[in-house]
């Protein structure tokens, strides 16, 4: 496996955003993967490994896609957000600048955007605004379009709102993962080694994100979607119903496949089973390339 990581630094309207690049040993023409995290984690959260197989990072670069992490604000090196600022929508533009640097100092020809729970949501409204780099497609895992009143989500959101909260790891872990035959005691030691401390702000918009700004924001995406809620997850719904109900949002994208990620949590990553997911996100992304290909030849 790989092991080579390289840290970058961009700047976008005077902010600072880090980010982990990971690539294969020669240049092999796939897509350029660009991977946001969620609340409680720094970009690590893409190199921890779930399975044997590897961390994302691991399994993306074996199959021959160079990849590069972010830190959203206020996590790694990023720039911390005063509290009023830190929405969703400035951490969508300010990743997406960051996100247009990283595709040029990299030579990228295509774009693959995943994002996890929180960077699902933003990465959605990132490939919703049509941005300026040769998107073909993108991975949203751990989210969809309902999350239960009165569960942990909403707890989480129910904090002080402009203070910064770093659970404890017994905390993280009830939400983040699943039951205990779901993940190796290795991914979990890696696991807390990705959490850091978060901004409750955003613990607060999340549990609204769905109502407020999915259904609008889906029939923007013009690009293919991708889709994993874990069968264990503590904060979202991901009852066939509500996988569906998300998937049928995405009117204008050509193609949606949404499913329930099974034998995880809602770090489907780091579970034995994450690399399930992985393979899923790599053939959907070869997918993408062959759409894009086809639609670049009829213009």
């Amino acid at each position: 496996m790989a092991r080579q990581r390289d840290l970058l630094t961009f700047e976008v309207d005077g902010h600072k955003i880090t980010a982990l690049v990971a690539g294969p040993a020669e240049p092999t023409g796939k897509p350029l993967i660009a991977a946001l995290h969620g609340g409680t984690y720094t970009a690590r959260y893409f190199d921890v490994a779930g399975s044997p197989d590897g961390s994302f990072l691991d399994v993306a670069v074996a199959h021959g896609h160079p990849v590069v992490a972010f830190d959203r604000p206020g996590y790694g090196g990023s720039t911390v957000l005063e509290p009023e600022a830190n929405t969703f929508t400035r951490h969508a533009e300010l990743l997406n600048g960051a996100l247009a640097q990283a595709t040029e100092h990299l030579g990228a020809d295509s774009v693959f955007l995943v994002g996890h729970s929180i960077g699902g949501m933003i990465a959605l409204m990132i490939a919703a605004s049509e941005p300026d780099i040769p998107l073909i497609g993108v991975s949203a895992t751990g989210m969809g379009a309902v999350i239960p009143s009165g569960g942990a989500a909403e707890a989480l959101g129910s904090l002080p709102a402009d203070a910064t909260v770093d659970l404890p790891y017994d905390q993280r872990d009830q939400v983040m993962f699943g039951p205990v035959h779901t993940y190796r005691t290795e991914g979990l030691r890696q696991a807390h080694e990705s959490y850091a401390p978060t901004p409750v702000r955003e613990l607060v918009q999340a549990p609204q994100w769905p109502r407020e700004h999915l259904p609008h924001l889906a029939p923007k995406v013009r690009v293919p979607v991708h889709n994993a809620l874990a069968e264990f997850d503590a904060l979202w719904s991901s009852g066939p119903e509500n996988v569906a109900r998300f998937a049928g949002l995405f009117t204008a994208a050509p193609f949606v496949d949404a499913s329930v990620a099974r034998g995880t949590g809602h770090c489907i990553d780091h579970h034995t089973l994450g690399i399930a997911t992985h393979l899923r996100q790599l053939a959907f992304a070869e997918e993408c390339a062959h759409w894009a290909a086809r639609q670049k030849d009829e213009t």
